[in-house]
């Protein structure tokens, strides 16, 4: 075992001291009590058991472990039989995974030739990762200097980068997620690590690269993240399209370029993943409608463009249909055009275009796109007014869809003696307008009135 030496612990205090890092004795009695019954029920069956990763790396960061994760010497087969009377399920090779109470808590055999701590320990991606805890001993083992590296706010592989991400090539995108979920930098051999075999991205199922865009662009600022993929080539690897709007200047309204615009909205916008992923994908296809008129710039329908554009990259990347729709949805409709003039029959018909359920989002959205135009834009303090008449309507529920209507498709046979079909749905959808623009008109009386008094 490789334990503190006396100059190491008088550093750990001193970073203690600045409120960087944290002794690991303070945060023993905060392991979940289902942990420490995984590691007594292991070393009970003569087999060696630490707390690595994740959860030794964010104790010292004073971050909320939500992850706790066990190595041990006991082989799968083992620790399936150890845990018989745990719920539990193996997907993943030499790993199981327990659950106790909802919760997952996975239990893998140590990695390597060798199978042991200090080889397990080798293999992992980043010094950061590379430490365990002993609760029996209170102690961290940390062979490649990881607390050192938070210390400095570093990324750093273990040993040699590139055989770390050949193990797997998707440590390519964890090492840049971390980097900025930490907002640490990456050292420069790992830099060159991974740049160097940037391609090997292109081998990791789509499924699990989705997994790790989705975690950058929930972290602080994701442009940090997509800068530093175009700087190393993995941006070509899975979204080559985002880089057909790099260095592409756009008109008088936009103060940045198309890629510059993006990462702006995508950092100004709330972090939710519907909105960071409408904001990373809205003007996806500016680049493919760019045309010089009259020598200025125009992207004509590039919304729609884009929208099918998203949707095409959205499947690529296996997202589910939900997500794609309401995605696609915001893209579509995100050039709003509002101005003072509208009237409340306007404002319905665009809550009734987006839907109700989304006409918030979109709003959200489209005020962090006009903030990232880098000029100052009447057209932001617009969004504000319209959101105001927008909420207004939805608080007094006003009818915005044919099923909104006082009167369904049966009431419009039984007054036009029509047979189902589209001529019901017609004179629906005419309805429908005239209470658009006349809601007070949405009760029985009136629309039946209507039915009798015009032949629609």
């Amino acid at each position: 075992m490789i334990t503190f030496c006396v100059g190491f612990c008088q550093m750990l205090k001193f970073m203690a001291g600045q409120g960087i890092l944290i002794s690991m004795s303070i945060i023993t009695p905060n392991i979940p009590e289902f942990v420490i019954f995984i590691l007594n029920r292991l070393r009970s069956a003569d087999h060696q058991a630490y707390i690595v990763g994740g959860a030794v790396r964010d104790a010292f960061l004073k971050r909320t472990i939500t992850d706790w994760d066990v190595a041990t010497s006991a082989p799968r087969d083992k620790i399936r039989a150890i845990f018989w009377d745990t719920k539990q399920f193996a997907l993943k090779h030499d790993t199981v995974t327990l659950v106790h109470k909802d919760h997952h808590f996975e239990v893998t055999t140590f990695r390597g030739e060798e199978k042991g701590l200090l080889s397990d320990l080798s293999h992992r991606d980043f010094t950061i990762n590379a430490m365990a805890f002993d609760s029996d001993n209170d102690r961290v083992i940390d062979p490649y200097d990881g607390r050192l590296d938070i210390y400095k706010r570093m990324i750093k592989a273990v040993g040699d980068p590139e055989a770390r991400f050949r193990e797997d090539p998707l440590r390519l995108l964890r090492g840049i997620r971390f980097a900025t979920e930490l907002r640490f930098r990456i050292d420069e051999r790992t830099i060159r690590g991974l740049g160097s075999i940037a391609s090997l991205l292109s081998s990791v199922a789509p499924e699990r690269i989705r997994e790790e865009l989705m975690k950058i662009l929930i972290a602080p600022r994701p442009s940090r993240a997509f800068n530093i993929m175009v700087r190393t080539g993995l941006l070509k690897e899975f979204l080559p399209e985002l880089l057909e709007g790099y260095l592409k200047r756009q008109n008088r309204y936009h103060r940045y370029t198309i890629f510059k615009h993006i990462l702006e909205t995508v950092d100004h916008v709330r972090p939710e993943p519907i909105l960071r992923l409408t904001a990373l994908l809205h003007d996806i296809a500016k680049p493919r409608t760019r045309i010089k008129r009259e020598g200025k710039w125009s992207f004509y329908g590039h919304e729609k463009e884009s929208a099918l554009l998203a949707e095409e990259i959205l499947n690529r990347l296996r997202f589910s249909n939900e997500v794609i729709k309401k995605v696609t949805n915001l893209i579509q409709h995100h050039m709003i055009g509002y101005d003072s003039g509208w009237s409340d029959g306007a404002v319905r018909r665009l809550i009734r275009r987006v839907g109700a359920e989304q006409i918030n989002d979109l709003l959200v959205f489209r005020r962090a796109d006009l903030l990232a135009h880098g000029l100052t834009d009447q057209k932001f303090e617009l969004t504000s007014e319209l959101e105001m008449r927008v909420n207004e309507q939805i608080r007094h529920k006003a009818p915005i869809r044919r099923q909104d209507l006082a009167v369904d498709g049966n009431v419009v046979m039984e007054i036009t003696g029509l047979s189902p079909g589209s001529e019901v749905r017609r004179i629906l959808t005419h309805l429908n307008e005239k209470v658009l623009d006349h809601p007070e008109l949405n009760n029985r009386e009136d629309l039946v009135a209507l039915l009798r008094r015009h032949r629609l």
